[in-house]
C-alpha cells in the first residue's frame, strides 16, 4: 500500500537566459504525470508586466495557486502606487511569499526573468522556501539538470580554455535556448511537445514558439 502524498510532478522546464539589454525566458508546453500527458500546449510562462514574465513547473495546482496570488499582488501594488512593480521588486515579494509557506511549501520550481531599472536583464531562481540567487543563466524543472550543464558550456564558457569574450547577444541566446529544449526533449519525457518562448526588451514583450519532438 502507497504511502498518500499531497504532491503531484506534473513535469515541465524552463530556462532564462540575461543580456544586457534583454532576458529571455522559455518554457516546453507539455503537462503530464508519469506516463500520462494531460495536454500537450500548456506554457508554463506567466506574464507580471511589461518587463517581469515568471516561469513555473511542477505541481500544477501549486503553480496556479502561486503565480494567482503573485499577480494579485501585483495588481494590488499597482492600485496603490500608481506604478508597476519593478522586476528586484518582484523578486523580493516572490521570496517573501514562498517563504511565508515554508512548512507546507509550494511543489514548484521558479524562474524569474526581467528587465531591471536600468534595462539590463534580470535571471532569478529560487529554491521551495523562498531563497534566491541573481545569475546571468539557469535552468530548472524535470530537465533542469540536463540543462544547466549545457547553458554552463554555451553561454558561460565553462571548462573552455582561451576564451576572453564571453558576452553573447540575443540571437545566439535564442539558438542556444532552442538548443537546449532540443536536447531535453531527448532524455526526458516529462519535456516535449513545443517550447514557449518570451522575450523581454525595452521595447514590450515579444512571443514566440517553437516544435520539439512529440513521442
Amino acid at each position: 500500500m502507497s504511502s498518500f502524498s499531497p504532491y503531484a510532478d506534473n513535469g515541465g522546464s524552463v530556462v532564462a537566459v540575461a543580456g544586457d539589454d534583454f532576458a529571455i525566458i522559455a518554457s516546453d508546453t507539455r503537462l503530464s504525470t508519469g506516463f500520462q500527458i494531460y495536454t500537450r500546449g500548456q506554457s508554463k510562462l506567466f506574464k507580471l508586466s511589461d518587463k517581469t514574465v515568471l516561469g513555473s513547473t511542477g505541481c500544477w495546482c501549486d503553480v496556479l495557486s502561486l503565480t494567482r496570488l503573485v499577480q494579485t499582488r501585483m495588481k494590488m501594488y499597482l492600485y496603490e502606487h500608481n506604478k508597476e512593480m519593478s522586476t528586484s521588486a518582484v523578486a523580493q515579494m516572490l521570496s517573501i511569499t514562498l517563504y511565508y509557506k515554508r512548512f507546507f511549501p509550494y511543489y514548484v520550481s521558479n524562474i524569474l526573468a526581467g528587465l531591471d531599472i536600468n534595462g539590463k536583464g534580470v535571471v532569478a531562481s529560487y529554491d521551495p522556501i523562498g531563497h534566491y540567487e541573481l545569475a546571468r543563466y539557469r535552468a530548472g524543472g524535470s530537465a533542469g539538470a540536463l540543462l544547466q550543464p549545457l547553458l554552463d558550456n554555451q553561454l558561460g564558457m565553462k571548462n573552455q580554455q582561451n576564451v576572453e569574450d564571453k558576452s553573447y547577444s540575443l540571437e545566439k541566446a535564442l539558438a542556444i535556448v532552442k538548443d537546449t529544449f532540443i536536447s531535453a526533449a531527448e532524455r526526458d519525457i516529462f519535456t516535449g511537445d513545443s517550447i514557449s518562448i518570451i522575450i523581454i526588451t525595452k521595447d514590450g514583450i515579444q512571443e514566440d514558439s517553437f516544435e520539439l519532438r512529440k513521442d
